[in-house]
């Protein structure tokens, strides 16, 4: 009867198809995966107390809204614009570009950037739609607005998914190294984090020539405005 320990995930998939609430879902499941496992419900809720005291810091982006909301009303996209204005020789791909290296870099030193809501949204995308706007010298429509839009999201996620496991203490790495060492494999967390580096090398050349490819599409629909 040793399958019956997998009960939370049943719970967990049903709660997910049925659409109920994720919080009381995971909670109902760990419970039950508790009591089928021979642990108490005094136990469980040591455990679960534990792990939200030693996790809490996972919580601290609800301090970065407020102060996100105060920089963008008090300037901080039209500064953005101001300055890509003032580097007329840099394209939205090569911007793109750059920023996906310095995400990279971020991972291989664990620095968190913020990701979309406290980098992307308020500076990145609009420096990349104003680098465009400077090329074409007319407004972009929204179709073209979301694709710089999107594009901006998509080099956060490609520099942040290839750059955190570069890093020797990052959480994916460390949970391979364990996971290789469980099954009987022989892995550390530095050659894990080795094996991700030339990974994300060429996962930035790649990206880097599918941002260029942005540029070429922008001069080609605008060339007759292109300045």
């Amino acid at each position: 009867m040793e399958w019956i320990k997998l009960i939370g995930i049943i719970i967990i998939v049903l709660g997910f198809y049925f659409k109920l609430d994720t919080l009381a879902t995971v909670i109902l499941a760990g419970l039950a995966t508790a009591l089928v496992s021979g642990i108490s419900l005094t136990e469980f809720f040591t455990i679960l107390g534990d792990t939200y005291t030693k996790q809490r810091v996972v919580s601290l982006f609800f301090l970065s809204l407020p102060m996100i909301g105060l920089s963008e009303a008090y300037g901080l996209k039209q500064q953005a614009v101001k300055l890509i204005g003032k580097l007329k020789g840099l394209t939205t791909g090569w911007l793109y570009s750059l920023y996906m290296l310095i995400r990279i870099i971020a991972g291989f030193f664990s620095i968190r950037l913020g990701g979309h809501p406290q980098f992307v949204r308020p500076l990145i995308y609009p420096m990349g739609e104003a680098a465009t706007k400077l090329k074409v010298g007319e407004d972009l429509n929204e179709q073209e607005t979301e694709i710089i839009k999107g594009r901006a999201a998509a080099n956060e996620n490609f520099g942040n998914f290839f750059g955190q496991n570069t890093f020797i203490g990052s959480a994916g790495v460390l949970l391979i190294a364990g996971t290789l060492q469980e099954l009987g494999y022989e892995g550390t967390t530095a050659t894990v984090a080795v094996a991700s580096w030339p990974i994300a090398v060429i996962a930035l050349i790649v990206v880097t020539g599918y941002n260029l490819l942005l540029d070429v599409k922008i001069r080609r629909h605008y060339k007759g405005g292109v300045k």
